[in-house]
Formats: C-alpha cells, sequence, structure tokens
C-alpha cells in the first residue's frame, strides 16, 4: 500500500519527496451544486491537494443532534474525483472567522473558559463528536487509497492556550478513533505560539502572509527537522461591516508565494477560494480582526503585510465588536462567483514551474443569471407575529438571560421588561450588551442601542413597557473572548435601578427552514404610512421570475438589516452599513419561473434610498474581483 509519511526534510510519498500545493476551499461555504466547479478550478490554477475545516457547531446544533455530518466525506470523495489530495482541519475550534470559531453555542455557553483545555466535561463533548466526525475521515484515509494525507490537531493554538495536557488528549483521540496519516499542527512563527500549540513527534508548520525566510527560520529554531510548510499563506484577507473593503495586491502576493516555494517549502494557500457565510454563520473579532502586522491602509494590504500573526500591544483582539461580512471572498485567487482574478492568473504561473504535468484548462463558468429580474413583494408579518408563529415560548426571568440559556445560536431574542410607575423620566440603559437592540417603549420605535451607545437617547417614564428585540452579529471567532455569550448579559438599568422580572421570547434562523408556511401573512397596504406597509420591520415574502436561472445577486437597495432566502436557502445577513451592497445566489438555488423570496428586515427600509428588489446576473467575464462593496 502506498504510504503518505513525513520525513527528515521532506514530505514522502512511496518514499519519494513530494511538495504539498494546496488551497483552502471549506465545503460549507460552497453550495454543493459548485463543489465540482471550484475543486476544478483549483486544479487549474496547479494545486495537487485541497484543505477543508470542519465546523463542529454546523454538525452539532444541539448536544447528540447531528445534522450531515457526511457533507465531508461527500465533499471528500469529490475532491478525489477531481484529482486532489486532502488535507482535513477537524478543531474542534477552527477559528475561520465562523461563528464562534466553529465551536457549538450550547457548549461555550456550558463550559466558558474551560473550552479548549483538558476539562474533562469539555472533552468528553469532544469525544462523543469526533466518533461521528471520523466514520468520514478514518476511511478516506491516503493508505486506504482515499484522499486525506493529514489531519491537524486543533488550530493556531499557540494564540489562545498552553495546555499541552489538552492537545495529548487531541491527538490521541485522533489516533484511538483510527487516524493513521500524519497529524500537524499549525501556529503563528513566533516563540510562545509554536512552544504554546505544538506537540513533540508531531508535525508543526507557520502561518503567514509574509516574510516566510524569516518565517521558516523560526520554525527551524524549534523543529531542526521535518518539512517546511506554511499551513495557512493569507493570500488576501476578510471584511467586517461597516470598514472599507479589503484587498490585497496581486503582485505582493505573487512575490510571497515565490518565496515560499524558493525555500523548498510546502503551502497552503488561504484562501484558494473563499465562498460565502451562508446562513448567517460568519463570525466576529474583537478590535483585532485586521493583520496583527498593522499593515491595513486605505482598505488595502501592503506588499510585505500579514507578517507573522504576532499580536501589536495595544492590539488585544479585546475591544469593539466587529462583525464580519456575508462574503467570504477573502480577495482570495478564485472570487466569490467562482472566476478567476488577477492573482490566479499570477499564481498559476508560478505553481505550472512545480508540477510535472501540464496544468488542466479551466473549467466552463457556471451559467449566470440570463436576465435581471425584478422581486414582486406580496405579504408582511411584523416581527411579533413572526414571532408568535415560530418562536420559542415567552419565559420569565429574575434578570435577562443570555442567548446561550435559550438555546439560541443565530437570530434574535425579545426582551420584554415593565418601568415601575408612577415615576419621572429616567434614563435607561442596558448593560452588558451584545450585538444591537432594537428598542420599543409603549409599542413605539425609541431607538437602537449597541455595546458602545448602550443608553437611549430620551429618558422613559414609567409606567411603561420596553421591548427590547437583541440580534448578535456573529460570535468572537479568534482570542480571548472567543466562546462570549449574546444578548443581554449585565441587566436593564432605569437610572441606577436593576428592572427586574425579564419576560424573553427567542427565534432561531433555524425556525424557519421548514416553518415559514404558519406565519399569518398578510397583503401589503397600498398607502405607505398605515401600519405594516413596506419599510416595516418584519417578515416579507415575494417572487421572482427567472429566465435562465444560473448564478446572481439580490440587490437590497434600502433595505436597511436582515436575512435573506431564496426558496428557503438562507442566504446571509445583508446590511447597509457596507462595505458589502449585494448577496451571492448560487446558480444551483434558483429555478426557472417563480421563486419565493423572504426578507427578515430588522430596521426601517429606507424610503429616500429604497428601490426595487432585483436578482441580476454575475459578471462572467473572468477579468477580476467584482468588489462586494460595489456589487455584482
Amino acid at each position: 500500500m502506498t504510504e503518505f509519511t513525513v520525513g527528515d526534510t521532506d514530505f514522502l510519498l512511496a518514499g519519494r519527496p513530494v511538495r504539498l500545493l494546496s488551497g483552502a476551499l471549506h465545503y460549507f461555504r460552497v453550495h454543493e451544486g459548485q463543489w465540482g466547479h471550484r475543486l476544478a478550478m483549483l486544479r487549474a490554477m496547479g494545486l495537487n491537494c485541497v484543505e477543508t475545516y470542519v465546523p463542529w457547531n454546523l454538525h452539532e446544533p444541539r448536544p447528540g443532534s447531528f445534522r450531515d455530518v457526511p457533507a465531508l466525506g461527500r465533499f471528500l470523495d469529490a475532491a478525489q474525483g477531481a484529482g486532489l489530495r486532502a488535507i482535513v482541519r477537524p478543531g474542534p475550534y477552527i477559528c475561520a472567522e465562523w461563528e464562534n470559531g466553529g465551536l457549538p453555542h450550547w457548549l461555550t455557553g456550558e463550559s466558558g473558559a474551560r473550552v479548549r483545555t483538558r476539562d474533562e466535561r469539555f472533552l468528553g463533548h469532544v469525544e462523543r463528536w469526533f466518533v461521528h466526525l471520523l466514520r468520514e475521515i478514518v476511511p478516506r484515509q491516503f493508505d486506504r487509497g482515499g484522499p486525506v494525507l493529514m489531519v491537524q490537531v486543533e488550530n493556531e493554538y499557540g494564540s489562545y492556550g498552553s495546555d499541552q495536557v489538552y492537545l495529548r488528549r487531541l491527538a490521541d483521540l485522533l489516533r484511538g478513533g483510527g487516524v493513521r496519516v500524519p497529524l500537524f499542527t499549525s501556529d503563528g512563527p513566533e516563540d510562545h505560539m509554536l512552544t504554546g500549540g505544538s506537540l513533540p513527534g508531531v508535525l508543526a508548520t507557520v502561518n503567514f502572509g509574509s516574510h516566510a525566510r524569516v518565517a521558516f527560520e523560526t520554525l527551524r529554531r524549534h523543529r531542526p527537522t521535518g518539512p517546511l510548510m506554511c499551513a495557512e499563506f493569507w493570500c488576501g484577507w476578510f471584511d467586517h461591516w461597516g470598514a472599507e473593503h479589503v484587498v490585497r495586491d496581486p503582485g505582493g502576493a505573487s512575490d510571497v508565494l515565490r518565496e515560499i516555494l524558493e525555500c523548498g517549502a510546502s503551502v497552503n494557500l488561504y484562501m484558494a477560494h473563499g465562498g460565502t457565510n451562508f446562513g448567517g454563520w460568519a463570525g466576529a473579532n474583537r478590535g483585532g480582526g485586521a493583520p496583527d502586522d498593522g499593515s491595513l491602509h486605505d482598505g488595502a494590504l501592503h506588499d510585505g503585510a500579514l507578517h507573522d500573526g504576532a499580536l501589536h500591544e495595544g492590539t488585544p483582539h479585546d475591544g469593539t465588536l466587529e462583525p464580519d461580512v456575508t462574503s467570504y471572498d477573502y480577495d482570495a485567487p478564485i472570487d466569490e462567483y467562482g472566476r478567476p482574478t488577477e492573482k490566479f492568473w499570477r499564481f498559476r504561473s508560478l505553481l505550472a514551474a512545480y508540477t510535472d504535468t501540464p496544468l488542466p484548462e479551466l473549467p466552463s463558468a457556471p451559467a449566470s443569471l440570463g436576465s435581471p429580474a425584478t422581486v414582486d413583494l406580496t405579504g408582511w408579518a411584523s416581527l411579533s407575529a413572526v414571532l408568535d408563529a415560530l418562536g420559542g415560548p415567552e419565559t420569565e426571568h429574575p434578570v435577562p438571560p443570555a442567548f446561550e440559556e435559550l438555546d439560541v445560536d443565530r437570530g434574535l431574542v425579545r426582551y420584554t421588561v415593565d418601568v415601575p410607575g408612577p415615576r419621572r423620566p429616567y434614563p435607561l440603559t442596558v448593560r452588558g450588551l451584545r450585538d444591537l437592540a432594537t428598542v420599543y417603549v409603549d409599542g413605539q420605535p425609541a431607538g437602537v442601542l449597541t455595546e458602545d451607545e448602550p443608553r437611549l437617547k430620551d429618558p422613559v417614564a414609567g409606567p411603561a413597557r420596553v421591548d427590547l428585540w437583541v440580534e448578535s452579529l456573529g460570535r468572537v471567532n479568534y482570542g480571548p473572548r472567543a466562546g462570549e455569550t449574546k444578548g443581554i448579559t449585565g441587566g436593564v438599568l432605569h437610572e441606577r435601578q436593576y428592572l427586574h422580572g425579564v419576560r424573553a421570547r427567542a427565534l432561531r434562523l433555524d425556525a424557519f427552514d421548514a416553518g415559514v408556511e404558519r406565519v399569518p401573512f398578510g397583503a401589503l397596504p397600498a398607502t405607505p404610512g398605515t401600519p405594516g406597509a413596506p419599510g416595516a420591520p418584519g417578515l416579507y415574502r415575494g417572487t421572482v421570475t427567472v429566465r435562465g436561472a444560473g448564478d446572481a445577486c439580490l440587490e437590497l437597495p434600502g433595505w436597511t438589516r436582515g436575512f435573506a432566502w431564496i426558496n428557503g436557502f438562507n442566504l446571509g445577513r445583508y446590511w447597509s452599513v457596507g462595505p458589502q451592497r449585494s448577496l451571492y445566489v448560487p446558480g444551483p438555488v434558483l429555478r426557472e419561473g417563480a421563486n419565493e423570496v423572504w426578507l427578515l428586515e430588522f430596521g426601517e427600509v429606507s424610503r429616500e434610498a429604497s428601490g426595487p428588489l432585483v436578482l441580476r446576473g454575475v459578471d462572467d467575464t473572468g477579468e477580476g474581483f467584482a468588489d462586494p462593496g460595489v456589487g455584482c
């Protein structure tokens, strides 16, 4: 049986040196109907391997309830069919700019700071998860005729902790579960990261965006032997809501890739193709989501950006919440829509010199929507009506319960509290708000609160009923505040007095997967300004008639903030703050003729900025990246 092993200086395939030219492509960020095309694009770029994380929270939304874990196996089979080998990074923590770093909300809510440690209760959940997960990996290992060459232990653990007992327990769980291919760790090329995150006897790799020789010299101080590998070459970066769109110069990225290859190292492009955070699964950062070398300037990464993943002083990933956008384009060589960019062509030219056979031609581009189509909105239901139809029961608590107590991963919670009276107007403040609250006093809009602005502009007199509709904008996926709770985590203050006796009712996003028919939709009133007229918060229902189904973008001019579905497929969050101004609609989601559209709007639609909701085809010229700050 042919073996893949780790030698003193090289990876060995059947005893002969081999270089891994890998690209990150996450099966959970690409519609399954498009896996084949995206994998073929990796091959056409000159790669021989694909890497993917595995998000635990996607597959175990509730303890012991598993959802489509075999998707990983189907993806690995598709990779092998495309002529690619595979690297699997199962976590349990993955970062990945993914909700909660891939850890289930119920787990971090229960375990708190004990996650990612030797804590037996935490490890018990990990062991149960690995039993299901490894059924998809073990039979597909390389020595069994499958594509899987390597499996990662944890993920960038040295950026978080130093529990070597925990890392060894994870490695033992993988080995005990049948993993026989090489294991590896990946960390920033810093002494504290490599000492905290690596394991004796397990291959150590490094992650960086520039200065490859310096990074590998640091790795060699810790590991004198073993193959050199950059497990994450950050050839682009991700975007935050309300910030500028981030790009990296193709020439500068190509220069760093050349340096990596000239060092004789293997490489994994992060990302080769980013895809999309469908379903509201985008994560968030805490004042440290930008490249840690301070290279962000005017929305662009300078050449030499992303030096080494080190934390600068004053950037402890503990500041203002920075939620990630729905697009995970990442300024990758293959853009969100599957098209080659200038970076793709530069990388392909470099990689061609390191392959034994001519590179394959590019696969045919996916079909694009034939002609623009306007969405016809026909029904509306208030947020309260939606909550009544799809939400959980209303429960009463002495203090506001966190989202985790109400079993909410993605969605919102309506907190209701009574201000006693009679009393004169006092300031109303929400302590520990995560992340955003739309407030109503006696049924009338009173303002929007955030972590940075937690006090209503106008004071509130009693008696009064206060409703706070609180949204999570994504759980932190990196740093010391990963796993923090959501919702109202402190309390509601009237002047300096806590208001007790809080009623709470939760609405999970996955309630829309198979329940929207229970919502009491009414016709949209024709006269603007009447209750329920177009523009009010709530769930909108409509149709769009498609001719020539294919990849498209949904444009939402004037809409404020919420989620969109087409034919029951959750496209993700939209938000008028930018930089993303449209949502990608994969071609397989659409069908010829009528398609159903839902929009869950949390704010007020701007009548001044609003226009028709339109589906437009994706430009398929292949000449570059369609800036999500502009749209398709």
